[in-house]
């Protein structure tokens, strides 16, 4: 279990430290210490992906594994190789993805093929069928969710909110939320979490998606909003609108916003 003991995340179950033992282990990304995802490479080269959720951290490694499950019919995500819980967390390993997450800098030389290509993969997301799916994430559920969040103290905003919430404490977050909360949802299966890491591309196409803790049938601004998001944080302002374009959207100035700040606060 190479590189574990630099670990600052969730503890291992014994099971998979001895499982794994003989493979290297390099943290991918997370929220420690409440959760992590960690590539694991064989001696012979072989990758994998192990994410460990504490109990009470949300969404849980159990909820992941139901949507890619239930995603894996309509749409390309990694296979669910393994999982299991204990006493004090839950995890589960998966193939590697093939081709290069929309994060890699080669797609830097073509960008508007990757905006084309990112937005073609967030139409064919949303394709799944609405009424087949039994995740829910609708307005209700998402506010909801942050008021729990919220009381049980898991909202940091010093840490959480992008900067042009940081005025905001988690109180006036919600209290926006409410006071700005669309009153029509236009309902697709949503991602949850639409970013450059989290879309991958092979020969020109899609190759298939990760992090699906959040899938559920949602207004597809909350997609739309945070995507566009995405493009400014990895490529600079100017991108958005020719993303939306080629999604076939115009700018939602009320949307936008609200789902930005929602994702701050329930992510």
């Amino acid at each position: 279990m190479t590189g574990a003991k630099e670990l600052s995340g969730p503890r291992i179950p014994d099971s998979l430290s001895t499982a794994y033992a003989t493979w290297t282990w390099t943290v991918e990304s997370g929220y420690p210490p409440y959760s992590v995802i960690f590539r694991l490479t064989s001696p012979a080269g072989e990758f994998r992906f192990l994410k460990v959720t504490e109990h009470g951290f949300t969404p849980t490694a159990e909820e992941e594994v139901r949507r890619l499950r239930w995603a894996k019919s309509y749409i390309t995500v990694p296979e669910v190789l393994e999982t299991d819980r204990d006493a004090w967390c839950t995890w589960f390993v998966t193939s590697a993805m093939k081709g290069r997450s929309a994060i890699d800098p080669s797609f830097r030389d073509n960008i508007p093929g990757l905006l084309s290509l990112f937005a073609g993969g967030l139409r064919e997301f949303h394709q799944m069928p609405v009424a087949e799916c039994p995740f829910q994430f609708r307005i209700s559920d998402a506010l909801r969710a942050a008021k729990e969040r919220l009381a049980r103290g898991r909202i940091n905003a010093e840490k959480e909110f992008h900067e042009e919430h940081a005025r905001l404490t988690p109180e006036k977050a919600i209290e926006q939320l409410l006071r700005t909360r669309p009153a029509t949802e236009d309902l697709v299966v949503c991602h949850g979490d639409y970013c450059f890491p989290n879309v991958f591309f092979e020969h020109g196409r899609i190759a298939g998606y990760v992090d699906l803790g959040e899938l559920g049938v949602a207004d597809r601004w909350w997609d739309l909003a945070v995507a566009s998001w995405s493009i400014t944080w990895n490529l600079g302002v100017g991108h958005e609108e020719e993303f939306l374009a080629a999604y076939g959207v115009d700018p939602d100035p009320e949307r936008i916003p609200f789902y930005r700040l929602l994702y701050d606060v329930v992510s």
